[in-house]
């Protein structure tokens, strides 16, 4: 009998928008506590979970999304790095499964700076892991996480302090490379779109090519079971609660009427999926998997 595999094939899927490869490259998962969300009794939230076949306390897919089109490759987040959970910082391994050297990308598009997101920009002894890279976010998201005033207003609420340390020490080597933006085209095909309000820079981007275009929303949805039928639930960590509401709103309406595909960090691995409206609310429809490049 031929020996039982005793792990799962790489987190890897790709699809084409135009010319342009996409792939949704897994970081793994992380386990959360459901006091995390905002607006929902902890009842509730555990009720809707379990009754969507989810874990409770919640578990969420990182994702992050490598782009390859003409010549040039660049990656939309870089996942927790080893410092999180056990379950999540596999983005290097499935890179590698890839066959894509990290040196070899020349361009780190972040959503914004939350650990879960960047952490794998440096290793642990402070250097970057992607020595050629340049390193893009919106003007304000650097702004914000510069601040001295913010981090001071984030020790007051408890909202993220070790957040800022992390975030300066994974920035430090990126420094003298740093491209910032407050939007338009980014990469080729690529255009960001900022969604503030779970930061005051979070970003998403659409790339479009060949008369396909895709979304990529960042953390509009952290927990789509709950978000998603019930957008006005937040997370601790939006930076501006009430913001971010607005933005999830606001996106699920152009998402929905515009038959957009979108992808998500924290939608389940590979995270691409369409929106459509269900009486007053919406469902997410997760897109079909696709064997043909």
């Amino acid at each position: 009998m031929a020996k039982l595999p005793e792990a799962q094939v790489p987190g890897l899927y790709h699809r084409r928008v135009g010319e342009i490869l996409l792939s949704a490259v897994s970081d793994g998962f992380l386990n959360g506590s459901n006091a995390a969300l905002q607006n929902i009794s902890g009842d509730d939230a555990a009720r809707m979970l379990t009754e969507a076949f989810r874990p409770t306390p919640r578990r969420g897919s990182v994702n992050t999304f490598l782009l390859r089109g003409g010549g040039r490759t660049a990656l939309i987040d870089t996942g927790c790095g080893p410092s999180m959970q056990a379950s999540a910082g596999q983005l290097f391994g499935n890179l590698a499964a890839a066959g894509v050297d990290p040196a070899g990308i020349d361009t780190i598009l972040l959503t914004h700076l939350h650990p879960d997101h960047s952490n794998g920009l440096t290793g642990a002894d402070g250097q970057a892991l992607f020595p050629n890279a340049e390193l893009c976010m919106h003007r304000a998201e650097l702004a914000y996480w510069d601040d001295p005033a913010s981090a001071a207003r984030a020790a007051e609420t408890g909202q993220g302090v070790p957040y800022f340390a992390a975030a300066q020490a994974q920035l430090a080597p990126y420094r003298q490379r740093l491209r910032l933006f407050e939007g338009g085209e980014v990469f080729p095909g690529v255009t960001a779109t900022p969604l503030p309000g779970h930061t005051p820079g979070h970003s998403g981007y659409a790339v479009a090519s060949g008369g396909e275009t895709l979304l990529i929303w960042g953390d509009i949805v952290h927990v789509p079971e709950i978000q998603v039928p019930r957008p006005e639930v937040g997370m601790q960590f939006d930076v501006e609660p009430e913001q971010a509401i607005a933005t999830r709103r606001r996106i699920f309406d152009m998402v929905a009427t515009d038959r957009l595909l979108v992808a998500g960090m924290h939608l389940h691995f590979p995270g691409f999926a369409h929106l459509a409206r269900r009486g007053d609310g919406y469902v997410l429809v997760p897109e079909a998997w696709n064997v043909a490049l």
